[in-house]
């Protein structure tokens, strides 16, 4: 899982700095870098906020934080047949400016 990656991909396709959308969730610059970089994993508390100032819900945060290695070997092929359900479901939560980000986003694997 790395949530990082999905932060920094959504952050910057809505053209927001790292400074801007540190500064709106009450952490530092150096902290969210840190994040997005894998370094820290971020706190519930701040995926909450992250999610509250980019107007995404948490779920679309986890869902493109997944990467195939979090998925056991013995569960590939479940997890190749529902994710990309999952992905067309989680699109359907998510606001309607906020759906084309999604929909181009590339899942890191």
């Amino acid at each position: 899982m790395n949530i990082g990656i999905a932060i920094r991909s959504i952050r910057r396709q809505l053209g927001i700095t790292q400074y801007e959308l540190a500064e709106k969730c009450n952490i530092s610059q150096t902290s969210l870098s840190q994040i997005e970089n894998g370094i820290k994993r971020p706190s519930n508390r701040t995926i909450k906020k992250v999610c509250e100032v980019l107007e995404i819900p948490e779920s679309v945060i986890y869902i493109l934080g997944m990467q195939e290695t979090d998925v056991p070997q013995s569960r590939k092929s479940v997890y190749d047949m529902l994710f990309p359900s999952i992905k067309s479901m989680a699109l359907q939560i998510v606001s309607s400016e906020h759906r084309q980000l999604v929909e181009n986003y590339d899942i890191a694997v």
